[in-house]
């Protein structure tokens, strides 16, 4: 089932998620249905917060990039509860990064290539790697939302001034995208 995704300015993605246990119900259904939700919005990744939960759950699928990268052919996986454990700042890059819940903005954010991360698979299984190169962006971007934070929190202070405008008609219901959204009640 095709979920909607919640935007910038639903309290859900300010909220810092929770681990889960494997009783959590439903979920090989959940990570399912997120797959498909992400396949039907274009994205490459997805966080539980995102679709309005606030647990520690994120899905990435980089088959849509094995074209010009081979070694994520067939790369999709479900990740839980994971955290990120250590950073390497040996090597930082900078990256343009968009997101499904701030539809039509797109900004450099400077991330290390390399991470250490602690995950559980589908089957609870725990894993305990570093991951670098794009999948490493890729998890910090997701993962960040598990901790309540988005994209735009790591722009310079003059981008963020710079699409301030862009934000503000997101939070009024004024974007355009081909997904399901939900978008926060207008304060008014």
């Amino acid at each position: 089932m095709i979920l909607p995704i919640y935007i910038y300015g639903q309290p859900v993605l300010r909220k810092v998620s929770q681990d889960i246990t494997p009783d959590y119900p439903e979920l090989k259904e959940l990570i399912s249905n997120m797959f498909e939700t992400l396949t039907a919005s274009d994205g490459v990744g997805l966080a539980a917060p995102q679709i309005g939960l606030d647990i520690r759950l994120a899905v990435i699928d980089l088959d849509v990039l094995s074209d010009d990268f081979p070694e994520y052919k067939c790369f999709r996986k479900a990740y839980i509860n994971p955290h990120i454990l250590e950073y390497d700042d040996t090597n930082v890059e900078s990256s343009e990064e968009g997101c499904l819940s701030v539809p039509g903005v797109h900004e450099s954010v400077k991330r290390p290539t390399r991470i250490r991360v602690k995950y559980m698979d589908e089957d609870f299984v725990e894993h305990d790697e570093w991951v670098d190169g794009y999948l490493a962006r890729v998890m910090q971007h997701e993962f960040d939302h598990l901790d309540a934070k988005l994209f735009i929190d790591r722009v310079s202070p003059l981008r963020k001034q710079l699409i301030k405008n862009k934000l503000k008609a997101i939070l009024q219901g004024r974007f355009a995208c081909n997904y399901r959204t939900k978008v926060a009640r207008s304060r008014k």
